[in-house]
């Protein structure tokens, strides 16, 4: 479903990233996996898959640093097909503690929305040399509803996200460059377990938050380009924990 086509994943190195790096290798795909901080944790996932895994490693908060990624990718690649934007972090901005509140907002603005809008602006550059591409934006239900009184910024960068998203989509739709988001409740990786006790978990509808595979096989799924038509969508991924 995927041969011959070439992903960027940022955050690629666990959770959500590392679960789609695996069901895109599976059908075909060379992936390039992005890691912030967990360089071991790519390289073991990159020596798991074997040939068609590369592994490109970068700070998404700073800018410079994010036009390095997106150049190295290409290069070791080759090119990219598919952009998929999941680096993401549920950062707290505290209404109450000024230095808090500012950085907070900062800093998830910057690995939540602004890092992604900037490798979508390179990958629709790239994609018009190619004919076309895909991208694919990791949201959220925070998304829809926002988030709690203590994550106002990641829920607004997330917002934000899926205006990037249509926004993309509607505008180069006819150069055949499609844009997604696929938008989770809780997940079951390391970020959810943050929030999300066992008694919370058992709470929700299925009594279980999402398996990162099953956001993963919904994004290979929209990297195949099987369903052109749906460009500017957003996929909920909740578990009947938020249906709108």
């Amino acid at each position: 479903m995927l041969a011959g086509t070439t992903l960027l994943i940022t955050g690629g190195s666990r959770g959500i990233g590392a679960a789609t790096a695996r069901a895109a290798h599976r059908e075909g795909a060379t992936v390039v996996i992005h890691y912030g901080s967990q360089a071991a944790a790519a390289r073991r996932l990159a020596d798991e898959l074997g040939e068609r895994a590369l592994v490109v490693g970068g700070d998404l908060t700073d800018p410079a640093e994010t036009e390095r990624i997106w150049a190295e990718a290409v290069e070791l690649a080759g090119g990219i097909d598919v952009l998929v934007n999941n680096a993401g972090a549920w950062i707290a901005s505290p209404l109450d503690d000024d230095g808090a509140w500012h950085s907070g907002w900062a800093t998830a603005l910057a690995l939540n929305l602004t890092a992604a809008a900037d490798l979508s602006r390179r990958a629709i550059q790239h994609f018009r040399t190619r004919g076309g591409g895909i991208i694919v934006n990791l949201a959220s239900r925070s998304s829809h509803r926002g988030d709690d009184a203590d994550h106002l910024a990641y829920g607004a960068a997330k917002g934000g996200l899926l205006a990037l998203s249509r926004g993309i989509a509607r505008g180069f739709a006819g150069e055949n460059i499609l844009a997604y988001a696929v938008a989770p409740s809780w997940v079951a990786t390391e970020l959810a377990a943050d929030g999300l006790d066992e008694e919370a978990a058992a709470a929700l509808p299925m009594g279980e938050p999402v398996p990162p595979a099953e956001v993963a096989e919904t994004i290979a799924f929209l990297a195949s380009g099987r369903a052109r038509h749906a460009t500017g969508a957003t996929i909920d991924i909740t578990g009947a924990d938020y249906v709108r």
